[in-house]
């Protein structure tokens, strides 16, 4: 085991090579804040972002920033809301606070935060059904993403409640239940010692109730990443292989320039794993292609990670159809809020409890319109997500 010495001396490293990449936390912050959404056990902040022309039943992505970064200064680079104005789907970041972790990493290392029903996970969960209740969201289409810690919390998430959604994204990221201590995630973000695929298969079957259907995930890593080593990509393939029934070999392996992709896909030719691998990358999220802003380990290598995320899903267009049928844009001053579907009460007979009760709440209210925090208190209660 690693001495505590030696992890003291890397997390002052650490932090003291990030220190030059914080003024960059505040840049175009055009984001919500998301004020209530219930207990909050993990004590994280949220903000949210409502994309122009959002239809009744749109989409929601979960998106996690990395260590050193903030909600606005990643949506700013990794052009997420650009993109949910083009696709039209909602977005919702949860943030990590400086009393939680000095580094404003997710504590993806601590099990009282990556386990159902606890923690930082359950902020994460509530925020999403506060979103879904309030914005009359599609909760078939609710996927999640993040950049190195970020998508080791979003490992999390998928891991402890993949009932929630449809697809994840994980840039940089490591494997659900690889590390439950600092000098165990110095060690895995390094390719030192872990568990077995059959361990990591077993860690994510522990990890909930659920049997299925599970997410689909899309893996990236950079080739010449030196902070979170890269074969951290095979381990979370080999990971969620095993639950989607995957062979160890890929059904596809394809290339184009830097960009490498395996893809796994099941009997039906739907891709329900894949991963993509930049070469000559180092550590942070792929950029190209006019979507986001280079920065701090926001990397322009002619590749819009974003975007593919997004069609991997199945929620946005390619890029030559986005062109030819975007829209003008909407200030944001001028952009009317959606409403919820109108209630379904002979379906609700037929629905699981939690879920019926969430269909018999009125329409989208604005925030500060009195009874608002009651009915969205109510709907977690109904979902389980809050006593």
């Amino acid at each position: 085991m690693r001495k505590i010495s030696d992890t003291i001396a890397r997390l002052a490293a650490l932090r003291a090579r990030h220190a030059t990449h914080t003024a960059d936390l505040g840049a175009s912050d055009h984001l919500q804040t998301l004020a209530d959404f219930g207990t909050n056990p993990g004590g994280l902040g949220a903000k949210f972002y409502i994309a122009n022309h959002l239809s009744k039943g749109a989409p929601l992505v979960v998106v996690l920033h990395g260590c050193t970064q903030n909600a606005a200064g990643y949506n700013h680079h990794s052009g997420w809301s650009q993109l949910a104005d083009e696709a039209g789907f909602a977005l919702l970041f949860p943030e990590q606070q400086r009393g939680n972790n000095p580094n404003l990493c997710f504590n993806w290392f601590q099990p009282g935060d990556t386990k159902r029903g606890s923690g930082e996970a359950l902020s994460i969960r509530q925020m999403i059904e506060t979103m879904v209740v309030t914005h009359g969201l599609d909760r078939r289409r609710i996927f999640i993403t993040g950049l190195s810690a970020g998508a080791a919390m979003a490992a999390a998430m998928l891991a402890t409640y993949p009932e929630v959604f449809g697809g994840g994204a994980l840039i940089a990221g490591l494997p659900y239940g690889s590390a439950t201590t600092i000098p165990e995630a110095f060690d895995r973000m390094r390719g030192h010692g872990g568990s077995s695929e059959q361990d990591l298969q077993r860690a994510l079957r522990r990890a909930s109730d659920h049997r299925g259907p599970w997410p689909r995930i899309s893996i990236w890593h950079g080739a010449a990443d030196h902070t979170v080593s890269p074969s951290n990509a095979e381990a979370i393939a080999g990971q969620w292989r095993g639950v989607h029934r995957l062979e160890e070999a890929p059904t596809r392996v394809e290339a184009a320039g830097p960009h490498a992709k395996q893809v796994w896909r099941n009997g039906a030719g739907e891709a329900l794993i894949e991963i993509n691998m930049i070469a000559g990358m180092g550590h942070g999220t792929p950029l190209g292609n006019g979507l986001g802003a280079p920065g701090p380990y926001m990397i322009d290598v002619g590749i819009a990670s974003t975007r593919e995320i997004a069609q991997f899903w199945g929620i946005a267009a390619t890029e030559e159809s986005a062109s030819r049928t975007s829209r003008p844009q909407v200030p944001a001053s001028e952009r009317k809020l959606p409403q919820s579907p109108a209630p379904a009460m002979e379906n609700a007979k037929t629905m699981p409890p939690h879920l019926a009760a969430l269909h018999q709440f009125p329409p989208h209210t604005e925030s500060g319109q009195p009874g608002v925090k009651k009915l969205i208190e109510d709907a977690l209660r109904a979902a389980g997500l809050m006593r």
